[in-house]
């Protein structure tokens, strides 16, 4: 059994979000040919990525409060063999059946089921692991290797796509089983004290909501912001690169990872540094969005390639910075028996934020370029100016043995009466 901290067990939970990407982001690249070969039309094309979005979206918040009660291992590894069975199921049909859309799209379901309990489950893990600056660079990892999978999935998915168009399902199935077995069998969790009735449970959520949910909010809304303006971005340059540039298969998924390569650098190299320096989170929160705010409105005024591709990259940092530190203050803001729960919605409001990007960018996108960015640029500033005064340092919470440590402070500080 590897000791706590091991750079094996570092690398499994880092595994899980890599595999919940390359399931799902993989399958992007290969839209038009499934199109194609299936007869479908475009918004039965475009199901295939939502049902998985919006399923996952809504199971998040059961298996989170499962992985309360239960534990996170046993919730982790059977969604890992769920969501490999889906691509297994989905692989097949394509294969075999003539009309195999309608078993695509349940397979799909039953892999957004199964990737509700891999990634947002694996953060509150983290958090029942680690502590100090051992969280917040795992935390990191994570983040980091979820943004690789970004940077890998087009062109794995593209190369894939080369052989033929539904090897992307049968792709990834072994890496989820080989993930679960190593979670399994290398991943040493303390076992779950007595789990709470559902009603005190529910309890100390409203309580932890009542103390912490002005800022938790907050961090929340940041965070889903941060994830619908990335992928928006990442929509808007698929596009131009497609219609205006005739880029496509391989050579876009390239240009595609350099955005995405900024952010995953930027991201595990923060969560190395930050520790449990809340000042110094705050701070790389506020320099990130800056920083985004400042590229969005430089891009509003330039339709060149490379300096697109430059600036959208500045942005992609602005985002490292930020999501990292996130990350750590969520993770950190409220003991085990309700950490599964608080990670699993943020999780969700990120999934939100990643499936409404595109559709809210292709409206922008047919107004006018300035139209776009101008916007976005305000969304982000406005998610500057809400850190900038409901996410601050300080205040107390409770451990899970009951004594107290430093935490993130409320959304607003209660005036005494005079």
């Amino acid at each position: 059994m590897p000791k706590s901290g091991s750079a094996l067990e570092l690398t499994t939970l880092a595994a899980i979000p890599l595999v919940m990407v390359l399931g799902n982001s993989m399958i992007v690249p290969v839209l038009p040919t499934m199109q194609k070969e299936l007869n479908l039309t475009q918004f039965q094309v475009s199901l295939i990525i939502t049902a998985f979005s919006f399923a996952a979206g809504l199971i998040i918040p059961f298996v989170g409060y499962l992985s309360d009660r239960f534990g996170r291992k046993v919730i982790i590894v059977p969604a890992l063999i769920l969501y490999g069975l889906g691509g297994i199921v989905a692989g097949l049909a394509a294969w075999l059946m003539d009309n195999a859309y309608t078993v695509i799209l349940l397979a799909r379901i039953a892999q957004g089921i199964g990737a509700a309990g891999t990634a947002p489950i694996a953060m509150a893990l983290i958090g029942d692991l680690y502590s100090g600056a051992k969280e917040s660079k795992a935390l990191g990892l994570i983040e980091a290797t979820n943004g690789l999978g970004k940077v890998l999935s087009p062109v794995l998915g593209s190369l894939l796509a080369l052989l033929i168009w539904y090897a992307v399902f049968f792709a990834f199935p072994a890496l989820c089983f080989l993930t679960a077995l190593a979670v399994w069998f290398l991943i040493k969790e303390k076992k779950p004290g007595k789990p709470k009735p559902l009603n005190k449970y529910l309890a100390s959520l409203k309580q932890v909501f009542k103390e912490q949910g002005g800022w938790l909010v907050t961090a929340f809304f940041v965070g889903s912001i941060g994830l619908f303006i990335l992928f928006g971005v990442l929509f808007y340059l698929s596009d131009m690169l497609e219609t205006q540039y005739k880029v496509d298969g391989v050579i876009k998924g390239l240009i595609l990872a350099i955005p995405l390569m900024g952010m995953v650098t930027t991201a595990y190299i923060t969560g190395g540094r930050i520790k449990q320096n809340k000042p110094l989170m705050r701070k790389i929160m506020l320099t990130g969005l800056l920083i985004l705010t400042t590229s969005l409105v430089a891009v509003a005024f330039f339709k060149q390639l490379y300096v697109m591709i430059g600036l959208l990259t500045l942005g992609s940092i602005g985002t490292g910075l930020l999501l990292p530190c996130l990350n750590t203050l969520i993770t950190g803001s409220v003991a085990k028996t309700e950490r599964g729960m608080i990670t699993s919605l943020y999780n969700s409001l990120r999934f939100l934020g990643v499936a409404v990007g595109p559709p809210v960018f292709s409206w922008l996108m047919s107004i006018s370029h300035e139209t776009l960015f101008f916007s976005v640029a305000g969304l982000a500033f406005f998610t500057l100016i809400l850190t900038f005064f409901f996410i601050k340092p300080g205040g107390k919470g409770k451990t899970d043995s009951g004594k107290k440590e430093e935490r993130p402070s409320t959304l607003f500080q209660k005036v005494p009466a005079k």
